[in-house]
């Protein structure tokens, strides 16, 4: 009985603080994937200042321009709040997705993405301060093929990768089935939008949500492609997933096509921050 009261608190006192932190994460989240995108949209028409990046390499770009540093501090503010979020969206299951298999599933995912936000977060004081080593810019991959490299080292390690590849791989394909299918009215509160600018709103989302899965799905089958050929150096982080796009056949019309699809996916992000159903109860 004690500890079902103590959860209970837990998530009486979540409710003030919780929305705010969600919905300055999902802003967050939507800058650093729109500046990806742009970033992107260069690279494909031939821009020098084009680049095609990841999430630290959007960073690295918030944190050149005017004002930099104080862009750096608020982004880093709302990753802060998404890492949270996300980790108390795992453990206090504010939303109530349960715990059978499916509810479980969606609260570890949470978890590694509380992880993953954590871990920007950490990159960015790093960049802030000058102890940053390193980076993502261009489209290396240099980060993804490193922990590759490190999880291949160990016993069954290319089996590990091959599973993780695997895992990338259904996430993704369940957001490229999500931006077809799912029902994003009950996700978002567009009460307030009326006709177009509802309809609009909807299709903008499931346009980004299909390009962000789109990407996802070459990560995640490099992944597996690595885990085969017992070769680190076929793994792809987001920059690098970009980058192998450009090579393609008429790639710079398909990146160009996926960099306004990232930038989507920001505006997205951004929808979500404000009008995203966020149950605390």
């Amino acid at each position: 009985m004690d500890a079902r009261r103590q959860l209970s608190n837990a998530k009486q006192k979540s409710r003030n603080w919780v929305p705010k932190l969600a919905r300055a994460g999902y802003a967050s989240k939507g800058v650093l994937y729109a500046v990806i995108g742009i970033l992107a949209a260069a690279a494909a028409v031939g821009d020098s200042d084009g680049a095609t990046t990841d999430s630290k390499g959007a960073l690295q770009t918030l944190r050149s321009q005017p004002f930099g540093q104080v862009l750096l501090v608020l982004v880093i503010v709302g990753l802060v709040g998404y890492a949270l979020w996300r980790f108390v969206q795992a453990t206090l299951d504010p939303e109530n997705e349960g715990t059978d298999a499916k509810g479980i599933a969606k609260r570890v995912g949470w978890f590694g993405a509380g992880l993953i936000h954590a871990g920007l977060v950490v990159y960015a004081v790093g960049l802030l301060t000058g102890a940053a080593i390193g980076g993502s810019g261009g489209g290396s991959s240099g980060g993804a093929e490193s922990w590759t490299a490190r999880l291949m080292s160990w016993p069954g390690g290319p089996w590990i990768v091959g599973a993780l590849g695997l895992l990338v791989t259904g996430v993704a394909g369940y957001q490229l089935y999500k931006a077809w299918r799912a029902d994003l009215d009950d996700q978002l509160d567009l009460s307030s939008l009326h006709g177009r600018a509802q309809q609009w709103t909807i299709g903008i989302s499931r346009f980004g949500i299909g390009a962000r899965g789109a990407v996802g799905v070459i990560v995640g089958v490099a992944l597996v492609v690595a885990a085969v050929r017992t070769n680190p150096n076929e793994a792809k982080g987001l920059g690098g997933a970009l980058a192998s796009v450009q090579s393609w056949t008429l790639g710079s019309v398909i990146l160009a096509v996926v960099a306004v699809g990232l930038i989507a996916y920001g505006a997205y992000q951004g929808v979500e921050a404000r009008y995203r159903r966020i149950r605390v109860t």
